[in-house]
């Protein structure tokens, strides 16, 4: 039975590296490509795991990484402000107005 949970643990270890590796952008991938860090993690399974965690992923910063840029996958990113630092849509004056506008024309 322990077999089977460190079994787990690693094929859940080895899948979030995988995906972590796709999901990054590649302006901000460390020391190889990116299609290069992708073959090292599937074909090196969690030892490749480990080498991304070391040697490819971004360095944490103070900031928050937004992995789009302001161009989300479905057009602008209003909630993402110049700081970096994603903000709740009451924060937004532009949407707070907008929403007002809806209200007043469904009345």
């Amino acid at each position: 039975m322990p077999s089977v949970i460190l079994g787990l643990a690693l094929l859940a270890f080895w899948l979030y590296c995988l995906f972590d590796v796709i999901t990054t952008p590649d302006s901000v991938i460390r020391n190889l490509p990116k299609l290069l860090w992708i073959l090292i993690v599937v074909f090196l399974a969690d030892i490749g795991g480990v080498f991304w965690l070391l040697f490819g992923r971004p360095k944490a910063s103070g900031s928050t990484v937004v992995p789009y840029g302001p161009q989300g996958a479905f057009g602008t990113r209003q909630d993402v402000p110049q700081g970096g630092v994603p903000r709740g849509p009451d924060d937004d004056p532009e949407f707070l107005r907008h929403l007002e506008r809806r209200l007043r024309d469904d009345d």
